[in-house]
């Protein structure tokens, strides 16, 4: 009877599909983290967290968002600040590398089937490819991890006193935040102390920007980085479209936010160049500040508003739609205008699968992020550029906050929850989680074409 009970569980743990193995993984780490974060030893006083501040920090720490409800620096004990180091890396790393990891040890192998389902949720190139990716997610984020904490650790060492207890521990937090897009910081004000010093900004931005590009992508140009022919659709339309919006959005920061005494006026013309990149590499779902993003013109949030949405690469540590999304999105319009009968990118035509993917993954998007902005004002006395900026920001999980994310109510807070929630999980995955069992069309209806426009 005894050996029967984990023979049924491990039959039905086969039977799931793998984005409700993700969906589960991410709930029931969140909540391991909530009763850690409770705790009194993970508060700076000792005392017990409520339940909804934990939750919320668990949430924004899994699903690497960044989003906070109290101080990171004043409020947790040394504890809890590990805790949710701890619950950075686990999402970042993404439960479907545990997942696969516990598949392969308990069933020895996967099914064809399960191989081909798994590798698609993970961007795994190659059916028999799985147990190599989750060997090179792990390679790559820890070296990507330990050079930035390298170059942080000398510089918060001989640029700003620190002994090397701390400038370790400074660096190694902020690596990890930084790579898996985190945006958490052990500062009260984020990183704007170090706005104006590139040994600090440049290299954060730039585990932001590789964390942001997708795994796919990194192991692609780590094996043929000199052999741009060969590269997939994904990785091109990724770097082009990481370079693209990188450089928009420090041009539009830069144009905006030039002159305002409350965030790049102050700065020599260097530091607002470096202030302004930073932004737009944040922007990109990381969610640190080195400007006052409160003090921000209404213009520059909605710029941001746009490339939080869009976020960063697929199969990564970054959120948002993706660049890809956006990508065919724009490809199936220029194709439309063109009057092409296929969409073709980068001398590839594009399958119309993915079409029906991007239109399903922005309808998604667009219809929770109003939702809740409906929810929150009907709350709330905020203004909408607020709201959106917070909404937005939550599910794209970036973690920049105009600073009303802690007067908001915990009903409001509820909804950035699972707006994170969905956001890093993604739209799809979490439909697909959702779904019990395939159900197959055994017939098809007749053709009518309505009028468009």
């Amino acid at each position: 009877m005894n050996s029967a009970v984990p023979r049924r569980s491990r039959l039905r743990l086969r039977r799931l599909a793998p984005a409700q193995v993700i969906a589960s993984g991410f709930g029931f780490t969140i909540l391991i983290g909530t009763v850690l974060l409770m705790l009194p030893a993970s508060s700076a006083e000792g005392v017990w967290t409520g339940f909804i501040d934990a939750l919320f920090t668990s949430t924004s720490a899994v699903c690497v968002t960044g989003l906070i409800v109290v101080d990171t620096a004043v409020y947790w004990s040394p504890f809890g600040k590990v805790v949710i180091l701890a619950l950075i890396q686990i999402g970042g790393l993404g439960i479907m590398l545990f997942a696969a990891l516990i598949g392969l040890a308990l069933a020895r192998r996967l099914s064809v089937r399960s191989r081909i389902i798994t590798g698609a949720e993970t961007k795994a190139q190659g059916v028999g490819d799985l147990r190599g990716l989750a060997v090179g997610i792990l390679v790559t984020t820890l070296t990507i991890e330990a050079a930035v904490a390298a170059v942080l650790f000398v510089r918060f060492l001989t640029g700003y006193g620190y002994d090397v207890g701390r400038a370790a521990w400074h660096a190694v937090f902020h690596a990890v935040s930084s790579f898996n897009n985190a945006g958490f910081a052990l500062y009260t004000d984020s990183l704007m102390g170090f706005v104006s010093d590139p040994w600090v900004c440049l290299p954060i931005s730039a585990a932001i920007i590789l964390g942001g590009l997708g795994f796919p992508v990194l192991r692609q140009l780590r094996r043929e980085l000199r052999v741009p022919l060969h590269w997939t659709m994904n990785t091109r339309i990724v770097l082009a479209g990481t370079a693209v919006l990188l450089a928009g959005g420090t041009v539009y920061t830069a144009l905006v936010e030039w002159e305002n005494p409350g965030t790049l006026g102050p700065l020599d013309p260097a530091s607002r160049v470096l202030a302004s990149f930073f932004h737009s590499v944040q922007a990109r779902t990381a969610g640190f500040n080195s400007v006052d993003v409160a003090q921000m013109h209404d213009e520059t949030w909605l710029g941001t508003d746009v490339l939080m949405l869009i976020g960063g690469g697929p199969a990564g540590t970054a959120g948002g739609i993706k660049v890809t999304t956006f990508a065919v999105l724009f490809f199936i319009m220029w194709a439309e205008l063109r009057g092409s009968g296929t969409v073709n990118v980068f001398g590839k035509r594009l399958s119309r699968a993915v079409h029906r993917e991007a239109i399903t993954v922005v309808l998604v998007a667009i219809g929770a992020v109003m939702a809740a902005v409906i929810a929150i004002l009907a709350m709330t006395d905020l203004d909408l550029d607020r709201v959106l900026f917070e909404v937005v920001s939550a599910f794209g999980t970036v973690g920049m906050s105009t600073g009303i994310t802690a007067v908001l109510p915990d009903a409001a807070q509820v909804i950035l929850i699972l707006l994170m929630f969905l956001g890093r999980l993604g739209p799809l995955t979490l439909g697909t989680a959702l779904a019990f069992r395939e159900r197959p069309v055994a017939y098809e209806l007749p053709k009518e074409r309505p009028a468009i426009g």
